[in-house]
């Protein structure tokens, strides 16, 4: 996976600069995430490895399913990588690109598990806290998750806060027991 992400991180740095560019980087994110979400599935990955179909074909097929939504740069950009034989890497190419642009951006995306469902007092008094303490923009994505019992877990890209009742039980527990 990493050798992945490394091969994957010059042409996700090209299509980032090439995107902050033309001042197009929405575009190119919906270009990026329609083309792995195609490359994702599993026909279109045996036709990417099949060396008797045409590499230019192959590109043609997922420029069409992604849209044109970052023009004549982005399908150069998909035509490049079919030539190149890294098509397979457009979901690591899309995860490094939303990195960059979220960087720039100066936003990060919050994932928050719950027991219950978080009223808009409380989401907005999180996103409050969290944008104080990481010193972004923060998009919030809720879920339930009612075997937490209560409390909350966030998880904000590498950093995890676990505020859950499972998880204090679980360290009273291991507490009690040594």
């Amino acid at each position: 996976m990493a050798e992945r992400v490394t091969i994957a991180r010059p042409y996700a740095r090209a299509a980032f600069e090439q995107a902050v560019e033309d001042g197009a980087l929405e575009q190119w994110s919906q270009l990026l995430e329609r083309a792995a979400a195609a490359i994702s599935d599993p026909d279109a990955r045996m036709a990417v490895a099949d060396p008797r179909i045409d590499a230019g074909e192959v590109a043609d097929v997922v420029i069409a399913v992604s849209g044109e939504s970052a023009g004549e740069h982005g399908a150069n950009f998909i035509r490049l990588l079919a030539e190149q034989h890294r098509l397979d890497l457009l979901p690591e190419i899309a995860g490094l690109f939303a990195m960059y642009r979220a960087e720039q951006e100066r936003t990060i995306d919050v994932e928050v598990q719950s027991a219950f469902e978080l009223d808009d007092a409380a989401k907005s008094k999180l996103a409050a806290a969290l944008r104080d303490r990481l010193g972004r923009d923060v998009r919030l994505h809720c879920e339930i998750d009612q075997e937490l019992i209560g409390g909350v877990i966030v998880r904000a890209g590498d950093l995890v806060m676990d505020g859950s009742v499972r998880d204090r039980l679980a360290q009273l527990a291991d507490n009690i027991t040594a």
